[in-house]
């Protein structure tokens, strides 16, 4: 298991994705510097080319860098968008096996958390820095720092009327489905089997989300997990020719076949309320009538 953080040890800020600029995400530097936390910033932070925060050496290199320094406990993504993919076959993990450390980030950042989880790596899906600033993130950042702490972590989530009542133990796995959708059949890809998956997205075509679905459960994702944990689908769009039914209401289709409890709008996406969740920590999810709790184990 990964030490909780102390007040005085290092955090790195880098970008593996989109760019950022410094003010961006000062607010988060001075949240950290408020925790006790020492903040280095990464090369890529101001960085530019075209759309990502630098070109793939640069964000490959820091990145490297800060999985490397011993001195740093803790990495955190500035911020999603797209890129992480772009360099994570070249990222060597050969001193982060040996010393493990958290990285955290949510949206494209998990394509490292799939990554690490096959090295049986525990890693925290969280707010990143470019979204402190956000009205409403104050209990996203508390969870952050609760995670980050070792703080001991329960969350609850209200009934919806898809949900499946029932109890499931298994480590936590999961992200953004357009990501986990695209990382099927590379080497970032992980087993769902007997986890409890969790899935958001943000801004895709509704038969985007049914075909990414489908793939899931073509690809054999779906039909043994645990449990299911459906968070945030946000700023979802339709067709000229609609497609009917809403995102729920689709992954319902998909996940219906199945008998393990499944929980509909979890606080977990691109929502100001965007709870830490740890990924590759054995959790239990408790889906009932009066709503669903998830705790880790």
């Amino acid at each position: 298991m990964i030490p909780a953080l102390r007040p005085g040890d290092k955090i790195a800020i880098v970008a593996t994705a989109r760019k950022i600029s410094f003010p961006e995400i000062e607010m988060a530097v001075r949240t950290f510097e408020s925790w006790g936390l020492q903040v280095v910033l990464g090369q890529t932070i101001g960085a530019s080319y075209n759309y990502f925060a630098g070109d793939d050496a640069l964000r490959l290199q820091d990145l490297q860098q800060m999985l490397d320094d011993e001195s740093i406990k803790a990495i955190v993504c500035a911020r999603g968008g797209y890129g992480t993919t772009r360099i994570i076959d070249q990222v060597d993990f050969t001193k982060f096996q040996k010393q493990p450390k958290w990285l955290v980030g949510f949206s494209d950042v998990t394509a490292l958390h799939s990554h690490i989880h096959n090295l049986g790596i525990e890693s925290i899906h969280g707010i990143m820095p470019l979204l402190f600033p956000k009205e409403g993130a104050a209990a996203s950042i508390e969870t952050l720092r609760g995670a980050l702490f070792g703080e001991e972590l329960t969350y609850t989530a209200a009934p919806h009327p898809f949900n499946r009542t029932g109890t499931a133990t298994g480590q936590l796995v999961g992200g953004n489905l357009s990501m986990l959708h695209t990382l099927t059949g590379t080497r970032s890809d992980s087993s769902t089997e007997g986890k409890i998956l969790f899935l958001e997205d943000l801004c895709e075509y509704l038969y985007h989300v049914d075909r990414m679905m489908v793939h899931l459960d073509r690809s054999g994702k779906l039909a043994n997990l645990a449990g299911l944990i459906i968070g945030d689908m946000s700023d979802m769009n339709d067709t000229p020719v609609s497609f009917v039914k809403n995102a729920y209401e689709i992954i319902l289709e998909h996940s219906g076949k199945y008998n393990y409890p499944v929980c509909y709008g979890f606080p977990v996406g691109h929502e100001p309320l965007n709870l830490a969740l740890i990924c590759g920590r054995e959790a239990k999810l408790e889906v009932r009538e009066e709503g669903a709790t998830l705790f880790y184990l």
